[in-house]
């Protein structure tokens, strides 16, 4: 892969990796506050100051270092997680699965978003094919985020949302997991198994449910 390949693929991924990141982030505080936990506020974390929300290693560093390893063909990172505080919510249990569920809901209506943007360059006969593949890079960045955030596995947003859903002594069982979680994590993504056998069926049923639902918008424009 050339020099200016790598500068056109970061100049297409950045805005939309940068927002796909930070509104994800910002969701789960503004989810927190809303359900009684003012932690991410009170550290000035519910904002789209993407700054705020950017990991140098697991941002920036680690992304960078597997792009040029793997030739692009391998990807991970990940952005500082929002501080919440479970036990301040309402109610805990209950709570803890729509603060959960905020930030892959943020990255599926992004999803959404980016796609409605490149049927109106289409339609605009816009032929810049810059703009229409970051609009693509945007729906595909916030496909990933979408699916392997929920990944039913802790500390994953997927975990909490199980956790959340589990009668409590399975609940607890669960929870349990998430000291190591990370690794486990790690582990099945360094062997394919969350990228076969969740992730890229899912993020094929998310990407059709979303061309589906915005069909009378096609059909308008087109």
């Amino acid at each position: 892969m050339d020099f200016a390949q790598i500068v056109q693929t970061v100049a297409l991924y950045a805005l939309p990796v940068l927002f796909a990141i930070t509104v994800h982030e910002a969701a789960h505080g503004y989810a927190a506050r809303h359900y009684g936990d003012n932690t991410a506020h009170m550290l000035g974390r519910i904002t789209l100051n993407p700054l705020k929300h950017i990991d140098p290693v697991g941002t920036i560093a680690m992304p960078l270092m597997l792009y040029f390893a793997t030739g692009g063909a391998f990807l991970f990172g990940y952005a500082k997680p929002v501080p919440v505080n479970f036990g301040r919510l309402r109610n805990p249990k209950k709570d803890m699965v729509w603060v959960a569920l905020a930030g892959p809901g943020a990255n599926l209506v992004q999803a959404v978003l980016w796609t409605l943007a490149l049927y109106l360059l289409i339609a605009l006969g816009v032929n810049e094919r810059f703009f229409t593949e970051m609009c693509k890079a945007g729906l595909l960045v916030n496909l990933v985020m979408f699916a392997f955030n929920l990944f039913p596995l802790p500390p994953l947003d997927g975990g909490r949302i199980l956790v959340g859903l589990l009668p409590q002594p399975l609940a607890w069982q669960v929870s349990r997991i998430e000291p190591w979680g990370f690794f486990v994590v790690m582990a099945l993504v360094i062997t394919g198994v969350v990228s076969s056998l969740w992730m890229r069926p899912l993020m094929g049923l998310t990407s059709g449910l979303i061309h589906w639902v915005l069909t009378p918008v096609r059909a308008l424009l087109f």
